[in-house]
């Protein structure tokens, strides 16, 4: 079997090639439609049917059945100290780059595992509404490093999943417009009892700040980084960033409505500065050093397929 790819331990992971993985799928219904698939896609993603039925099937069945194992060990733990067994949600993170596809992938997951019996109910959440608003961020001089660990709320992020996690019936998190670039304080996500809550974000894997602080990592059932080589992503952020300005940059509401009239070449270059001053930074000091956290890692190659997966041995 072939060496575990970047900076894991060969030790720590199954390194499964994509046609081997794929051959999980054997017997299983495809639950998605192409209609469905293209809703679900993200901005310059390529996924199609192949792709969900080769990688993502496999792996929302892992997670359902995963998930279900952790049900039943709580259970023979509430008998084993003679109380009733609570209900707790069964959360995955799913960390990553920008324009890496993290995104289509917490969407997709969320959409296979609600077709699966033992988890029909599966919330989606991204870290984006535990931003500082751009006020705060301002103040804090912080607005140039949006994305970066520090300009999270961690805290009302881990207080957030840990209510959701202690079954409680209601919890709501902010709402963050990407069209304003920023938190709406009128507007709030609604999160009720699910038998699974996804955590997508950037930063979703990093450890604790200090000795004695809670990472919001420490409550994940289950962990899916989505890797790549940062010469690749750095072509999709640019070519994601092209379709963004004939489309949602266009509307005369969006915070990014400046870069709408660009030629092709100064989009490409203001594409490229964005990358290199924020996003590469971002995604070498604090993103790709939480890989090995992961209970499980897609990597991708260069036309956005996922050629490999990696899962964390028990």
């Amino acid at each position: 079997m072939a060496s575990v790819s970047g900076s894991l331990q060969p030790s720590l992971y199954r390194d499964i090639p994509r046609e081997d993985w794929a051959r999980l799928a054997k017997g299983m219904d495809q639950p998605l439609t192409e209609q469905e698939i293209v809703q679900i896609r993200g901005l310059g993603d390529r996924l199609d049917v192949n792709e969900v039925r080769d990688v993502y099937l496999p792996i929302s069945r892992l997670l359902s059945a995963w998930a279900r194992g952790t049900r039943q060990i709580g259970g023979e733990v509430a008998d084993f100290l003679g109380e009733e067994q609570p209900r707790i949600p069964f959360v995955v993170g799913v960390a990553g780059s920008v324009a890496v596809g993290k995104s289509t992938v917490a969407r997709l997951l969320r959409e296979l595992m609600s077709r699966w019996g033992d988890t029909p109910r599966v919330e989606l959440v991204t870290t984006d509404g535990f931003l500082y608003p751009n006020a705060e961020l301002e103040r804090r001089g912080l607005m140039g490093r949006k994305g970066f660990p520090e300009s999270y709320d961690r805290r009302a992020l881990v207080d957030f999943v840990t209510r959701v996690k202690s079954g409680a019936r209601e919890v709501r998190a902010p709402f963050y417009s990407h069209v304003k670039y920023d938190i709406m304080p009128d507007a709030s996500v609604v999160v009720r009892s699910p038998d699974v809550l996804i955590v997508e974000g950037l930063n979703v894997l990093q450890p604790p700040p200090a000795p004695n602080d809670v990472a919001v990592s420490d409550l994940f059932d289950f962990s899916v980084f989505v890797d790549a080589d940062s010469a690749h992503i750095e072509e999709w952020f640019i070519g994601r960033f092209l379709k963004l300005r004939e489309g949602a940059f266009s509307n005369p509401a969006s915070y990014f409505n400046v870069y709408q009239h660009l030629s092709d070449e100064e989009a490409i270059a203001t594409a490229r500065g964005i990358w290199n001053e924020i996003n590469l930074p971002n995604l070498t000091s604090n993103v790709e050093p939480t890989k090995h956290r992961g209970t499980l890692v897609l990597r991708k190659g260069a036309e956005h397929a996922v050629e490999r997966v990696l899962l964390r041995k028990l």
